[in-house]
């Protein structure tokens, strides 16, 4: 197993609940979880809860390429984080912290073997300031 751990995060200019929901539901995660305009997220399944699995489908517009993200809860503290154990077993953290009415949240995980970890640091960190866009666009 590899013990490179990766970090993002972004600040949302948004109270906690509002982040959370956006985070966790699935007919919002399909709205942001893709790195760039030419990929979309078709599908999100969210079984939010200890031993509940999530898997979001993410493809290339054009029909190239494609996969799914997946793994299985494995500790949940509403609106604070949530911990996943992956498909290929490595381990995944996000925790949500808000203060003076804006919401950070943060993802630390174990980096894969196949990809450089910088490159596999700036597509997390473009999916999460994608999140943070829609979560913004969609206040109020």
């Amino acid at each position: 197993m590899n013990s490179n751990f990766i970090t993002v995060q972004v600040e949302i200019d948004a109270p906690i609940a509002h982040v959370w929901y956006c985070f966790t539901q699935p007919e919002h995660i399909i709205q942001w979880n893709f790195a760039s305009p030419d990929w979309c997220c078709p599908s999100a399944e969210n079984d939010l809860k200890v031993g509940g699995k999530m898997n979001w489908r993410m493809e290339a517009k054009d029909g190239s390429f494609g996969f799914d993200f997946w793994g299985t809860y494995t500790n949940i503290e509403d609106k604070k984080t949530v911990e996943i154990t992956l498909g290929d077993e490595r381990k995944m953290e996000v925790l949500f912290a808000e203060q003076y009415g804006k919401t950070t949240v943060a993802e630390r995980f174990e980096a894969e073997n196949t990809n450089p970890v910088e490159m596999q640091k700036a597509g997390w960190q473009a999916i999460l300031n994608n999140f943070k866009l829609h979560a913004e666009q969609k206040l109020g």
